[in-house]
């Protein structure tokens, strides 16, 4: 048995959420590290879009940011971020929003503007960027973020992207709008909204995973599906290509 991280489990399962020749608007951090993998491995006419402008863009090493050269350099094409904005994405041509946040809720709304109360908060965070209107006009979201209390909170100090609102109607009855979230992927499981009451309901539990371990890492009442399956362990390729692609990456910012 080849021997991974929790971290690696979580960006394996998340790559293989995506795939081959779907188009994904891909958030920095934990989103671009699985987006990139599933182009590296199972997905390779998978369609990278980046808030930059960048088009089809195959980096060879993780960007630092959405204005990282290496996006540009290696795209297809690079258009104006409100072309991107107003034709791409409000034009209905991107499949899937990849996002990471710093809280997520029941609800699945995310929170990157602040922790705390609003108007004296604790921790001001760097904000939505491109994130609310990919979560309102992808054709489906998914999230990716390590598991702990501190993250998955009952309800998010401050909704700076719509999951499903704070009762769960968020999206009802609201015209030319995407699914919405229809995945989490931590570190620990996967969740996916209650097709009726939209909270998020664990699905499935990485391998040496218990539900004790998902309770203790979530801060309100986690349900779990009636039948929850096992997470599918990595594999040793995609192990190798997710290995190398964060050593290349580290050698490249440390300039090597």
């Amino acid at each position: 048995m080849t021997d991974y991280t929790s971290g690696e489990m979580m960006t394996v399962t998340a790559a293989r959420a995506l795939e081959n020749g779907m188009t994904c608007f891909v958030g920095i951090g934990l989103p671009s590290e699985a987006a990139n993998l599933a182009r590296l491995t199972h997905a390779p006419d998978v369609v990278l879009i980046y808030e930059s402008g960048t088009l089809q863009t195959k980096p060879e090493v993780l960007p630092l940011s959405i204005g990282d050269g290496e996006l540009c350099e290696s795209a297809l094409t690079t258009v104006a971020v409100p072309e991107m904005f107003r034709y791409w994405l409000q034009g209905g041509k991107v499949n899937v929003g990849f996002l990471g946040t710093a809280q997520i809720d029941r609800f699945a709304n995310l929170n990157t503007t602040l922790i705390g109360d609003y108007h004296d908060p604790k921790v001001r965070l760097p904000g939505g960027g491109g994130a609310p209107e990919i979560a309102t006009n992808a054709g489906e979201v998914f999230i990716t973020l390590k598991h702990s209390k501190r993250a998955f909170v009952k309800d998010v100090d401050f909704v700076t992207t719509l999951g499903f609102g704070r009762d769960g109607k968020g999206r009802d009855g609201v015209p030319n709008i995407g699914k919405g979230p229809t995945r989490v992927i931590t570190d620990l499981c996967v969740m996916k909204p209650d097709p009726e009451t939209k909270e998020l309901t664990v699905v499935s539990l990485h391998p040496g995973v218990s539900r004790d371990d998902v309770i203790e890492a979530t801060g309100w009442d986690i349900r779990f599906a009636k039948q929850l399956e096992s997470t599918a362990m990595p594999e040793a390729h995609e192990l190798d290509i997710l290995r190398e692609l964060k050593a290349r990456t580290d050698r490249k910012h440390a300039g090597a």
